[in-house]
């Protein structure tokens, strides 16, 4: 038991830090889309199967497919949940622009600030999946709900600047044990919960962005609002991956088992993160082209 908690921690903080990594060494936009990629989906949905049975995870897996709707929720809210507390600083240091403004970004990279925006943004994951679970879902609605919300997002987040990670804030040891602690945390609360709820529920759980969200509430952290804002803005391109993924493990869990059904599915997944992107991108800049001002 010990030894099954403890890789669960391991697998968790070193996809959290790698991710980390890319995004200060590349750019936020090339880690908003492989924050897409199916990371800590995979870590909750093998276990899950690997702890209860790979029935359970494939049934479970139908419901993390609409889950990923839910998911755009919390990216969402954690989106205008961060604009809103920057709006109300700006406000209140209105006399002195300058003061203003930089009390803002300060505000923006505040612990203040990310706890607003975090529980926000959980708040909505939490109240739509409780939607989301209350339906009988076949693979097909399943998958139209976050292609809809992929769409949606993809145009209501056309607007967010691009913007790249400046000065670079030194990895310190308190900031790995931040990413250990919640990136572990999520992974051993989402398979824990998943022996005494039903499968619906547990699948849900498996959309929440295990790898994405401690590294995105690190990034608004350490370099302010607009980066975490980039971030959400490529999220949607990537998710495709997360649906490639879901609907692998609802198909071949039973037939194939874990091992293969997992290899299968981050193989598929990989297809798609190596074609699909440069197509999203252009659906973006036509959903954008063809929108209001």
């Amino acid at each position: 038991m010990i030894t099954l908690i403890l890789i669960k921690v391991l697998v968790s903080v070193a996809t959290v830090i790698a991710l980390s990594l890319i995004a200060e060494q590349v750019s936020p936009r090339i880690a908003g889309l492989l924050s897409g990629y199916p990371l800590g989906t995979a870590i909750a949905l093998f276990f899950i199967g690997y702890e209860i049975s790979p029935e359970f995870a494939a049934e479970g897996a139908v419901y993390t497919l609409a889950g990923f709707a839910s998911t755009l929720m919390l990216t969402t809210g954690y989106l205008f949940g961060s604009r809103e507390l920057a709006r109300h600083s700006a406000v209140q240091h209105k006399p002195n622009s300058d003061m203003g403004k930089d009390s803002a970004q300060e505000s923006q990279a505040g612990w203040r600030a990310v706890i607003k925006a975090s529980l926000a943004g959980i708040g909505l994951f939490l109240l739509s999946g409780l939607v989301i679970q209350q339906f009988s879902l076949t693979l097909i609605t399943a998958a139209c709900l976050p292609a809809l919300a992929i769409l949606a997002c993809i145009w209501g987040y056309r607007h967010i600047p691009e913007t790249q990670v400046g000065q670079r804030v030194k990895m310190s040891f308190s900031v790995l044990m931040f990413r250990a602690l919640v990136a572990a945390g999520i992974v051993l609360v989402i398979t824990g919960a998943a022996h005494v709820v039903p499968a619906a529920t547990a699948g849900v759980l498996a959309a929440f962005p295990i790898s994405m969200f401690p590294f995105l509430v690190l990034m608004h952290r350490s370099y302010g609002a607009a980066k975490a804002h980039t971030i959400i803005k490529h999220y949607p391109t990537g998710l495709g991956s997360l649906m490639v993924y879901a609907t692998s493990v609802a198909c071949f869990y039973v037939s194939l088992g874990l091992l293969w059904g997992t290899l299968l599915a981050f193989a598929l997944a990989t297809v798609y993160l190596l074609i699909a992107p440069p197509y999203v991108d252009k659906l973006r800049h036509w959903l954008i082209a063809r929108s209001p001002a």
